[in-house]
C-alpha cells in the first residue's frame, strides 16, 4: 500500500467519476484476474504491441508498461519499436496525439480512457492563439531585425493540443518539454527577438529566470482579455510573452510547505518540478523535470532525505524504490494527484488489450492530416534540440 494517501478535491473526485464507461464484464475484477488476463492478451499480441507509461500513472497500470518516462523520453521511445502495430499510451490525450504524429503509418495509437485529458492543455484553444498572433502583429512585434531574427517565435509546451502544435510549427516555432525547455528557449532566441510561450506560464518564467532573463522582460498574455490585457509598449519591450495557463497539480505547492518540511526534517533537500510557481522554485534547493528529479535523488549520497514537489504517484514510486537507502517524502502532506492521469485504470487497460487480441481497436487517437504535417515539423524540431 502507498505510504501517501492523496486527498482529492471535490473537482478531482467529480473528474474521476466521469471516467469512460467500461463494458459490465470489466467491472469488479480482482487484481489477480486482471493481471492474468492482461498477461494473456499481451502474449497473444506479442511484438505487435508496445505499452508506454507516463511517470504519473498509478502503480497498478505502470507495472505493465514496456517503457516508463516523461513526455520527452516517451516521445523518443516511439521510434524504438517500429515492429509494433499498436501503441497503447497510458497517459493523457495530448501525449497520444503526439505519438500518432511521430509513429509510423502502419501503427495505431490507443488511449485506454478517452476522458484522460489535461486541464493545462485546455487553457490554450486554437482560436485564442490565432487571435493572440493577429494582435501581436498589430502591436508591432512581427518585424524581422537587422540580424534576420523574427519578431516573435512561438514555443508550446508538449502539454498542448495538436491544433496548437500545428500552429506553432507552421509559424516557425517548436514544442518543448520540461526536460529540454532551456535548450528550446536558446534555440528560439537564436531565431527570434521574443518568445511566445504557452500554455504554462510557470515553466516559461522559471526556465527563463534560470537563464538570466530579467522578470521585467516578461509579460503575461491573458487570452480572455483584449490584446492579452497588455499595452503595445509592454509587448515590444518583452523577451518572454507568457500565456496565462498553469498546471492545477503543481500550483498547489507553496513556500510555506517548504518552510514546514525544513522545520520537521532539518537538512532535508527540496526538489520541485518547474511547473510550480516561481516563489516555490526560489524556496526549493533544486528544480527540474521528472527525469531530472529521479536522477538527482538516485545519485545523492545514501541516507539523504528528500522532499519532492510533483505528482504523488511519481513520489510514491521513488520512495518505494529508494526505501532503505534514501528517504523520499511528498512536499504536500495530502498528496498532489493528477486526477486525469488517474483515469487510466488497469480495467481500462485490460479492455483495450483484450479487444486488440480479438481484432478490435478501441479508443484510437488520430491527428487529422491537415494538422499532422506541421505537428511533425514542430515535434521533429523538439527532438533535434540538444
Amino acid at each position: 500500500m502507498s505510504s501517501f494517501l492523496p486527498v482529492l478535491t471535490a473537482f478531482e473526485q467529480q473528474s474521476i467519476g466521469e471516467r469512460q464507461p467500461l463494458p459490465e464484464r470489466y467491472l469488479g475484477l480482482s487484481d489477480a484476474e486482471m493481471t492474468a488476463r492482461i498477461a494473456a492478451a499481451r502474449a497473444t499480441l506479442g511484438t505487435r504491441l508496445v505499452i508506454l507509461g507516463h511517470h504519473y500513472q498509478r502503480d497498478e497500470v505502470i507495472r505493465f508498461a514496456d517503457y516508463v518516462g516523461d513526455s520527452f523520453k516517451l516521445a523518443r521511445q516511439i521510434a524504438a519499436r517500429p515492429e509494433a502495430d499498436y501503441i497503447v499510451f497510458c497517459g493523457v490525450h495530448f501525449m497520444a496525439e503526439s505519438a500518432d504524429v511521430l509513429c509510423a503509418s502502419h501503427q495505431q495509437v490507443i488511449l485506454p480512457d478517452l476522458a484522460a485529458g489535461c486541464s493545462m492543455a485546455d487553457m490554450a484553444a486554437p482560436d485564442q492563439l490565432e487571435i493572440c498572433w493577429e494582435e501581436l502583429m498589430q502591436m508591432g512585434v512581427g518585424s524581422t531585425d537587422a540580424t534576420g531574427r523574427a519578431g516573435v517565435i512561438p514555443v508550446t509546451y508538449i502539454n498542448s493540443a495538436a491544433s496548437i502544435k500545428a500552429f506553432v510549427g507552421e509559424h516557425g516555432g517548436t514544442v518543448c518539454t520540461s526536460s529540454n525547455a532551456a535548450a528550446t528557449l536558446r534555440w528560439a532566441f537564436e531565431r527570434g527577438q521574443r518568445v511566445l510561450f504557452l500554455p504554462d506560464q510557470h515553466l516559461g518564467r522559471n526556465t527563463a529566470d534560470k537563464m538570466g532573463i530579467p522578470l521585467d522582460d516578461m509579460v503575461v498574455w491573458d487570452p480572455h482579455e483584449i490584446c492579452g490585457g497588455l499595452e503595445p509598449d509592454q509587448v515590444q519591450r518583452a523577451q518572454m510573452i507568457l500565456w496565462k495557463g498553469h498546471c492545477s497539480v503543481h500550483t498547489r505547492f507553496t513556500p510555506q510547505q517548504i518552510a514546514q518540511v525544513r522545520v520537521e526534517h532539518p537538512g532535508i533537500r527540496v526538489i520541485v518540478h518547474p511547473e510550480v510557481p516561481r516563489e516555490v522554485v526560489q524556496a526549493a534547493d533544486d528544480s527540474g523535470s521528472t527525469e531530472y528529479i529521479i536522477g538527482q535523488v538516485e545519485q545523492s549520497p545514501e541516507g539523504s532525505v528528500w522532499a519532492v514537489g510533483t505528482e504523488i504517484h511519481l513520489v510514491n514510486r521513488l520512495a518505494q524504490q529508494q526505501a532503505g537507502r534514501r528517504t523520499v517524502l511528498s512536499l504536500d502532506q495530502f498528496g498532489c494527484l493528477c486526477s486525469t492521469m488517474f483515469r487510466v485504470s488497469p480495467n481500462h487497460l485490460l479492455w483495450i488489450l483484450e479487444s486488440l487480441a480479438e481484432g478490435r481497436v478501441e479508443n484510437r487517437v488520430t491527428v487529422s492530416d491537415a494538422q499532422k504535417h506541421w505537428n511533425r515539423v514542430a515535434l521533429d524540431r523538439m527532438l533535434s534540440i540538444q
